[in-house]
């Protein structure tokens, strides 16, 4: 019987030559081209950078066909990275307070904190402040007078703001019951002699026999603590400094107006202190602002007593309005406490009016230190809110009323009345939120539970 079988076995022998005719016909990159494997291991590393175009086809004997096309995949662009999203101004809250206008309450304040701390902390007590009112021939008040007031070593030197007021506290300042008062500048001299035994607080007027110089100048400086605690408060600060300015000069129209800035950490850190002296080229220092950042620190205290001894040293114009505004939320070290209130009594020997911003978190100790910075200084104390929303939450005041407005827009008012020797209301517009029962920076019914409208 016929089979078919061993020609069968002989087809794929047959076929061997003309398969090496088809390759030895081919292109010698045909010959080169990679297996699979490889190919797909050159391709995936190629894709990074892409890959060039390359086309081949084979065949063998017409029989069998095949086509390899390779090309270039362009890399695709990387996305760019979303727009640093920088802070705006407008954004942050803060409410004030002024001491001054409501002195029992601040020594109820100061009483209980002071109870609570079990420490030996200056009280200064607001209930008994001495108020010496400096005004002209015409009654207008002489603003940066030279007060002297009488005590039994040296002479406690104060200047008057812009408002003709310089005050001092009998008890704080060590001042006798009978004492004396001398007042000089430019328009003119006088003097008095005081009694002020069995008196609380008391409002003295002392007239001058010229006119008094109209204010057109100010200092002021900015310092900020820029520990890790307060990357926010530093972001804004950056960003609100033209609004603040802008308001400022919105209040008192052509003002002179020179800044400097202090920045400050603590012991161990990259630095403890440095500084810009003031200048009237805000383009420079807003520009040397904006290079810092908030970093180190890591225990509560800060070197707050070096940078308010380093704002002594500026060199502040007799002849303008004069204003600090410290920025932070940490007190100084307990042993750098009484440096730090000397600091301040020399500002206040030289009439710079100290304005706090207690920012995120302030520690209790830091709000009492703050407040009366701000008190001996005829400053106002300034508080960051949580009405705006932005950054970390911001400790309640210790405070039986308020109102919540924009910092910026508060800062430029109370740096304005500073220039101007006059408190400056918010709008009613501006207003966020009351607490309390506010009356031009008054609380009126203090007993009373503070309410929120």
């Amino acid at each position: 019987m016929l089979t078919v079988r061993p020609s069968l076995q002989f087809l794929p022998l047959l076929a061997i030559p003309l398969w090496l005719a088809a390759c030895s016909a081919g292109t010698s990159e045909e010959a080169m081209a990679p297996t699979d494997a490889a190919a797909t291991e050159a391709l995936a590393s190629a894709d990074e950078a892409g890959v060039t175009s390359r086309k081949s086809e084979w065949s063998v004997a017409g029989i069998v066909r095949g086509k390899t096309e390779t090309w270039r995949k362009a890399p695709e662009a990387a996305a760019p990275p979303p727009p640093e999203k920088r802070p705006q101004s407008g954004l942050l809250t803060a409410g004030d307070h002024d001491d001054l206008l409501n002195p029992e309450l601040y020594a109820d304040y100061a009483s209980r904190f002071l109870q609570r701390a079990g420490r030996d902390l200056p009280f200064v007590d607001t209930r008994k402040r001495v108020a010496i009112k400096v005004v002209d021939a015409d009654g207008r008040p002489v603003p940066f007078a030279q007060v002297e007031v009488g005590r039994a070593k040296a002479p406690l030197k104060l200047v008057a703001a812009a408002d003709g007021v310089a005050s001092f506290y009998p008890a704080f300042d060590r001042v006798p019951a009978k004492t004396s008062v001398k007042v000089s500048s430019a328009a003119g001299a006088a003097s008095r002699a005081l009694d002020l035994a069995g008196r609380s607080g008391r409002k003295i007027a002392i007239a001058l026999p010229g006119r008094a110089p109209a204010v057109s100048a100010m200092d002021l400086a900015l310092v900020i603590d820029t520990t890790g605690s307060m990357g926010d408060e530093m972001a804004y600060l950056q960003a609100e400094l033209d609004s603040i300015v802008a308001r400022l000069e919105q209040e008192t129209g052509h003002l002179d107006l020179r800044i400097g800035v202090i920045v400050y950490r603590d012991e161990g850190d990259d630095y403890v202190v440095r500084s810009i002296p003031l200048t009237s080229d805000i383009n420079a220092l807003r520009a040397a602002l904006a290079e810092e950042e908030a970093g180190g620190g890591g225990d509560t205290p800060e070197a707050v007593d070096q940078a308010i001894a380093a704002a002594g040293r500026m060199q502040w114009r007799p002849g303008a309005a004069k204003a600090m505004l410290l920025v932070a939320d940490a007190p100084p070290h307990e042993e750098a406490l009484a440096p730090t209130l000397a600091s301040t009594q020399r500002l206040r020997s030289m009439g710079v009016q100290v304005v706090p911003v207690a920012a995120s978190g302030v520690e209790d100790s830091a709000e009492y230190v703050m407040r009366t910075m701000a008190a001996l200084t005829q400053g106002r104390y300034i508080f960051l809110t949580d009405d705006s929303g932005v950054g970390n939450p911001h400790a309640e005041p210790n405070l039986a009323c308020y109102v919540v407005t924009h910092l910026d827009q508060l800062i430029g008012r109370v740096l304005a009345g500073i220039a101007e020797g006059r408190r400056i209301e918010p709008a009613p517009g501006e207003i966020v939120r009351t607490v309390g029962h506010y009356d031009r920076g008054r609380c009126p019914l203090a007993g009373i539970t503070p309410n929120q409208s």
